[in-house]
């Protein structure tokens, strides 16, 4: 991979597309959240640990990704950029305040019905996906969740090159759902929707905003 100078990973348009990557994502897992069809591994972890500890999503998340953020800043703080800010402190928080939103003006059965719930679910989880891929792809740090395992590979192929850093990834995810399993989760279809999607969806967004960056 091409290494960036400072001026390429923090100049104001990457940046603005991190943050607006980092906004929609807040967004449409509020969303997600509230068809209980599935999420993101981190996402599904937090929240099961949440409801279990009886803390908000945003105020447990903060503090599960500082926990992660001293890991990164320790191990391989290259990683860490304004992106990185902008995703551990902002998605919580976001996905409070739009629960909230929704909560006030949404009835209830739009989440529940069938038809409605799951054309909702398909819809959002794809835009998700996209602010996801908008926000990795603008380059301006990775997430504490996405370091950690960043880290975790190069220390394990290291020792061991065999082994292949998309398993460890894969094994990292693959925690997260058995975490938020262990606090009272239950993984649904989206999990697996995400698993098999998202990674595409990330190449064809980068292909459209990179040359333009």
């Amino acid at each position: 991979m091409e290494k960036k100078s400072f001026k390429d990973r923090f100049d104001a348009k990457r940046v603005g597309l991190s943050f607006a990557g980092v906004t929609g994502m807040g967004f449409f897992v509020s969303i997600l959240i509230n068809c209980n069809l599935g999420t993101d591994p981190c996402t599904f972890m937090n929240r099961s640990i949440c409801a279990k500890i009886g803390m908000s999503f945003g105020n447990w998340q903060l503090i599960a990704n500082i926990i992660m953020f001293v890991i990164v800043l320790i191990f391989k703080r290259k990683l860490i950029g304004f992106g990185t800010l902008f995703n551990m402190v902002l998605v919580g928080y976001y996905v409070d305040f739009f629960n909230w939103i929704w909560a006030k003006t949404i009835p209830a059965y739009v989440f529940t019905t069938p038809l409605s719930r799951w054309i909702i679910f398909l819809v959002c989880l794809a835009c998700f996906m996209i602010c996801a891929a908008v926000y990795i792809n603008a380059d301006t740090g990775v997430a504490p969740y996405d370091g950690v395992p960043i880290i975790l590979a190069e220390k394990i192929t290291g020792r061991f090159p065999k082994i292949p850093k998309t398993l460890i990834r894969i094994l990292w995810d693959g925690a997260a759902i058995v975490a938020g399993i262990l606090f009272g989760g239950v993984p649904v279809i989206g999990i697996v929707l995400m698993a098999l999607f998202l990674g595409p969806l990330i190449t064809t967004v980068g292909k459209v905003i990179k040359p333009s960056n």
